[in-house]
């Protein structure tokens, strides 16, 4: 059974992914000649790290199933 540690991992990992992806796209662009580009792409690379997301993994899914065995009605 998972641990509710597990579940901490999953999500910082979660995050860290999502941080990456930022991450990439502003050392790819490398300049800005303002404050809005540089909201405009971050905004750009959120919307398509988000739209990859969609579709969770089998792994993913496996998880959320043991998640809500063992949290139940916790698990939101």
């Amino acid at each position: 059974m998972p641990h509710r540690c597990d579940k901490i991992i999953y999500i910082t990992m979660a995050i860290e992914n999502i941080n990456s992806g930022v991450r990439k796209s502003i050392r790819n662009k490398g300049y800005f000649p303002n404050d809005e580009a540089a909201t405009k792409l971050i905004w750009l690379a959120l919307r398509d790290i988000t739209a990859k997301r969609k579709n969770p993994s089998i792994a993913r899914a496996q998880a959320k199933v043991q998640y809500a065995i063992q949290f139940g009605e916790r698990l939101h």
